[in-house]
């Protein structure tokens, strides 16, 4: 059953958690961090992204770097933008983008529990960027960005988070991406009730984190015996019917320099193409594709793929199994350097201009993952392709951090 304790949060101080607040490490480079973060020496991103505040050029893997993400992390706490609560609890935090609005419950997760399955991975981990979250949490003493975990919803949890907002949120603002946001403090009884309802729930999911989650038990099994709150990390916990998945598009670029012609009829030999009007594909088992300034939508052939297997039956296995590999000689879209990936929040228009400005010849629409079919692949004990998932909103950095 899921082990959730309640911690002290470090939290800014509720009239600069908008400035404090910055978005995930891993979603924007340094040059966009260095610009969000500009003026701003609150910004979160001074510990996230510390080679912000090194001169440009620095290696973002280099002793420096992570030694400075712990002496930014120190000086918000010495300075009071960072003050820790007084005592162990929950928080709900609340998103909402556009007509969609989500509420997770924040707390520490156990880091046995990853380690059994009981929290079940979708995706593999990049021995790199593993390697440098260890390296980030180890160097810092602490999980300063959450790990995003679903769990199949639960009627009294639902009814104890809609409690739990009947008081006034800590934190209630909007971010210039037009994402509000807003935080509770629960109780003691009900962060205490909370817990044992989750010990009534026998899996929970990692949606976004995989390489966080993999580098907290790392960096636990590094530091046992040694004292502190290791053995747990940093999350924030939705019920399933509150997620929201967009699709996580390819834009490829053909190594035998085909022209739009040649590359129909390629794809035609795989798909049932029509005209489109849309960028995105209506329905699963169907792809838009762009070449040529038009959009087409390809329908995939019944019979083409295992229907019983949960992965070969993913939109984004059948694009590869189907197009990229066979087509495109993408036999390892991690390293292939013929692929990019586009987030479904960017929109059709960069798929566009991607292939437009000439640098690829083709971009890919997927239909978007179903929740249903990540958790069916992860109960399998299977691993999705790689960028699989777009999950959005995105959980903000720096409105709650858990110190060792």
């Amino acid at each position: 059953m899921a082990d959730i304790r309640p911690f002290r949060a470090h939290r800014p101080r509720a009239e600069i958690a908008a400035r404090a607040s910055s978005p995930p490490y891993d979603v924007i480079n340094t040059k966009e961090a260095r610009a969000f973060a500009e003026g701003n020496p609150w910004s979160f991103l001074h510990v996230t992204r510390p080679e912000i505040d090194l001169p440009e050029g620095t290696d973002e893997h280099a002793d420096i770097v992570y030694d400075k993400a712990r002496e930014n992390l120190e000086s918000l706490i010495a300075e009071g933008v960072l003050v820790a609560d007084s005592e162990p609890r929950l928080y709900l935090y609340a998103q909402k983008m556009g007509d969609h609005r989500q509420v997770g419950i924040v707390a520490c997760a156990s880091v046995a529990d990853y380690d059994k399955g009981i929290i079940k991975k979708h995706e593999n981990t990049r021995a790199d960027k593993e390697d440098d979250r260890t390296r980030h949490i180890d160097t810092i003493s602490a999980h300063d960005e959450p790990v995003f975990l679903t769990y199949r919803a639960h009627a009294k949890l639902d009814a104890l988070v809609k409690r739990g907002q009947d008081v006034g949120a800590v934190y209630d603002f909007t971010s210039d991406d037009g994402v509000h946001h807003q935080l509770w403090v629960l109780d003691r009884d009900e962060s205490l009730e909370a817990c044992r309802l989750f010990d009534t729930i026998p899996t929970l999911y990692v949606a976004d984190g995989h390489h966080r989650s993999a580098a907290a038990s790392r960096v636990a099994k590094s530091r046992r015996g040694t004292g502190g709150e290791h053995d747990v990390f940093l999350t924030v916990l939705f019920p399933h019917d509150q997620m929201q998945i967009l699709a996580y598009n390819r834009v490829v670029k053909d190594p035998k320099g085909r022209g739009p012609a040649a590359l129909l009829e390629a794809l035609r030999e795989k798909l049932e193409l029509t005209p489109a009007d849309t960028a995105a594909p209506p329905s699963a088992k169907t792809v838009g594709l762009y070449l040529d300034r038009k959009w087409w939508h390809g329908k995939v052939r019944p019979g083409s793929f295992d229907a019983n297997d949960p992965v070969a039956s993913l939109d984004c296995s059948i694009c590869q199994d189907q197009l990229l590999g066979p087509l495109f000689d993408v036999q390892d879209p991690r390293r292939d350097t013929h692929i990019d990936f586009v987030g479904g929040i960017r929109g059709h228009q960069e798929l566009e201009r991607r292939v437009d400005e000439g640098g690829f010849s083709l971009a890919i629409h997927l239909y978007p993952t179903q929740l249903d079919e990540l958790m069916k692949v992860s109960d399998a004990g299977l691993l999705m392709p790689p960028k699989s998932t777009w999950f959005e909103p995105k959980l903000k950095s720096g409105l709650f951090i858990h110190v060792f």
